[in-house]
């Protein structure tokens, strides 16, 4: 498709002046191949990176096709993890602003299971989750999807590496088999070729990597003795604001982040065994520049949005060579140039031969700097608020509190984050004890709510 305009499609009047408020000027790759046999009603399995529009391809399609009169479960996104989940449901409420009446519910494990039913039982139109967690609605009664009319599954690559099949299989006997189904994937795998013709009809495949510009990532690899060690060197040397650090197990990335608190470095770990209000702490820190340095499992990273992400480095070769594809290619986005460091010991060598091409330097870890007295600290610090969408807190509520009675500049605040209960707010680090001691002492919208400092 040559026109890459939004009004060229078949949407309606305020979803084209939603997307134009929101600065969506073009359709990227993928939207413009997948966006016309979606709203055509015929099922896609459309493969794209990370990061290249996905999530608005197949949310316009659902939107468009949406009933808002008729209040049941219409369409429902099936996504590997709670971070991922929660993006997409994030973004299809921002795509959904002009759709008056609209509720959109996410469903996932590590959630209680008696306020989603309560919720369930107020209905919904959209339903993103992730698979047990919707299965054992289905198998509970609490959820019906006899009206359902898109099936989408995000990321379904990762859903079959995390063994997810059988659950998929149960869950979609409980759909209708004439609906529309969207398959979106980063690589195609046999498997992912099999489940596509299991659960699909005359699907179109869309590829659209080669028409996607590269990411700028300088790629470099260290055999190291002392991997930690060789770490913090590459910290010092590139002290960046943001960088992930991927871990094959969720025991060493815990450790791993442990030690680098010890030697000065903020670092927060994230990975499968966290309760969900800890990966909502971790996971607004690293977001909003409270956290400089994240350690993550594969598992626990998907999901994670950071535009602006400066470095990413592997401890250990990933298990294969999309992982690490993968990986890396959440930094050098849109045009801004990226760091990824492999760092892996004497025993994997020989794997590391591998990896080896023109573009990929291999380095001596001895050409590295010694780091003395180095520590990494973020520019911001997150104060929370005991309150959240429930009790009508708005962005603009914690604003005003903090630039008004707290007299505090805007350009010291920086990302909101609201939920239901909670909110967090970035404040400039100088600032953090004057923003916290004012909001403690003053009113939120004429009330008082606890606030504390996110350590």
């Amino acid at each position: 498709m040559n026109n890459t305009n939004f009004s060229s499609l078949t949407l309606s009047k305020e979803i084209l002046h939603n997307l134009n408020e929101l600065g969506f000027k073009e359709m990227t790759a993928i939207q413009a191949q997948s966006l016309p046999c979606i709203l055509d009603g015929k099922d896609v399995i459309a493969q794209a990176k990370t990061g290249s529009g996905k999530t608005a391809a197949f949310g316009l399609g659902l939107l468009s096709r949406l009933d808002v009169k008729k209040f049941k479960i219409q369409s429902l996104v099936l996504c590997p993890t709670r971070e991922l989940a929660d993006q997409v449901a994030k973004e299809l409420r921002r795509l959904a602003r002009t759709i008056h009446n609209i509720k959109i519910l996410t469903l996932c494990g590590g959630n209680a299971f008696g306020p989603q039913l309560g919720s369930l039982r107020h209905g919904a139109h959209i339903i993103v989750g992730t698979p047990g967690r919707v299965l054992a609605h289905l198998t509970k009664g609490s959820l019906s999807l006899e009206a359902l009319d898109i099936l989408v599954l995000d990321e379904a690559d990762r859903m079959l590496d995390m063994g997810f099949i059988e659950e998929i299989q149960n869950l979609i006997s409980h759909a209708p088999q004439d609906r529309q189904t969207l398959l979106f994937s980063a690589t195609y795998p046999d498997t992912i070729m099999d489940l596509s013709s299991s659960i699909q009809k005359d699907a179109i495949m869309i590829k659209t990597l080669e028409q996607e510009s590269a990411n700028n990532i300088q790629e470099t690899f260290y055999e190291s003795e002392d991997k930690p060690a060789t770490l913090v060197k590459l910290l010092a040397k590139h002290q960046p604001e943001t960088c992930i650090v991927f871990c094959n197990m969720k025991i060493q990335a815990q450790d791993m982040a442990k030690d680098l608190r010890e030697k000065g470095i903020d670092a927060l770990a994230i990975h499968g065994d966290l309760e969900q209000y800890q990966r909502n702490d971790v996971l607004v820190q690293f977001s909003n520049r409270s956290c400089s340095v994240l350690v993550a499992t594969d598992v626990a990273a998907r999901g994670i949005d950071i535009k602006e992400l400066d470095m990413v480095v592997n401890i250990d070769l990933a298990k294969d060579e999309s992982t690490y594809t993968h990986r890396i290619g959440r930094t050098g986005r849109a045009g801004a140039s990226g760091l990824a460091f492999t760092i892996y010991g004497a025993d994997q060598a020989r794997e590391a031969d591998f990896y080896q091409n023109e573009s990929r330097i291999f380095e001596d870890e001895n050409t590295l700097s010694l780091a003395h007295k180095f520590s990494l600290k973020p520019k911001n610090v997150t104060l929370v608020i005991e309150g959240g969408k429930k009790d009508k807190v708005r962005p603009g509520d914690l604003l005003g509190a903090l630039t008004g009675e707290a007299g505090i500049e805007a350009k010291f605040v920086g990302k909101i984050d609201i939920y239901d209960r909670q909110a967090y707010v970035a404040i400039e680090r100088s600032m953090i004890k004057q923003a916290h001691q004012c909001l403690k002492k003053g009113n939120i919208k004429g009330r008082k709510f606890d606030v504390w400092i996110l350590d």
